[in-house]
């Protein structure tokens, strides 16, 4: 139960939170692409890094942190977006086949943590 006491209660606010998050998440991941011109596989590799060291940083905290635990979401929004542009956009798969390759990756994903 201690995973618990590290995350917020899920209230109004917190959906509110989520939603500012991801757009911002979304934005962000496209202002470091496009418009510094970074490209999406550079850009998913700095995001990927800022990721994974707040991952490391939540998971290692004894309690919750409310800035640590939303720029670990925001992290996420914003690898997420450059992942999915590189995948859809520059390996040209399109959107179709980018939706379908994630969704078998989560389906994965969630099938090996369960």
């Amino acid at each position: 139960m201690q995973a618990l006491a590290k995350v917020p209660e899920v209230t109004l606010g917190f959906w509110v939170i989520k939603i500012a998050a991801t757009t911002l998440g979304e934005t962000g991941g496209d202002a470091v692409s496009m418009s510094l011109n970074l490209g999406y596989l550079i850009a998913t590799g700095i995001f990927a890094a800022l990721f994974i060291a707040f991952v490391i940083a939540q998971v290692r905290a004894t309690k919750f942190h409310s800035a640590l635990y939303w720029a670990t979401i925001v992290a996420t929004t914003t690898v997420g977006t450059t992942l999915a542009d590189f995948v859809d956009r520059s390996l040209g798969i399109g959107y179709l086949g980018g939706s379908s390759l994630l969704l078998a990756l989560l389906l994965l994903s969630l099938f090996v943590w369960h």
